[in-house]
């Protein structure tokens, strides 16, 4: 029974890194949360010193062909956020042999919404990462979400996971 248990444990922690026909290493320190709709994967972000809260890295898989183009998805995460600024343009990358579109942006984070299933509520001070891998099954979608200093203290070790992908 426990080498059973110990098998199944393991499966989902390789299962939580793994979708769309890409394999991840989340980075050291950031914490798999339970399984949630939609995503294939949630990472709990440690907070800096001085932030209030963790950050939060969801990933994305819903198919090939599916979850919306690249460009709505950075719209729609931009659209996520109030600020003044206007965000950076995405930069394009690469993971091994798939290409990368990275986003960068920050304000004022409208969480949640109709479509988490909550009404959308306002946190100042937050940054986004994101980055979409087009992989051999259709787009990978990582989305890191968190209190600014948070999500820049966490951005080298973002990209080292992205960088990582194969």
């Amino acid at each position: 029974m426990r080498i059973l248990l110990g098998l199944c444990v393991t499966a989902m922690l390789l299962s939580a890194e793994t979708a769309g026909g890409l394999k991840w290493t989340a980075p050291a320190g950031w914490k798999a949360q339970a399984e949630r709709p939609m995503r294939a994967a949630t990472y709990s972000v440690p907070k800096a010193a001085g932030d209030a809260e963790d950050g939060e890295c969801a990933v994305f898989y819903f198919g090939a062909g599916q979850g919306g183009g690249v460009q709505a998805n950075i719209d729609r995460w931009y659209g996520q956020f109030e600020s003044a600024a206007k965000p950076p343009a995405p930069r394009a990358g690469k993971a091994g042999k798939y290409k990368v579109t990275y986003v960068e942006h920050s304000g004022a984070y409208k969480s949640g919404g109709p479509m988490m299933g909550a009404p959308a509520a306002k946190k100042s001070g937050f940054q986004l990462l994101g980055a979409i891998v087009e992989g051999p099954q259709g787009s990978v979608f990582f989305k890191l979400t968190g209190p600014s200093k948070t999500v820049s203290t966490a951005k080298a070790s973002f990209e080292k996971m992205i960088a990582g992908i194969q």
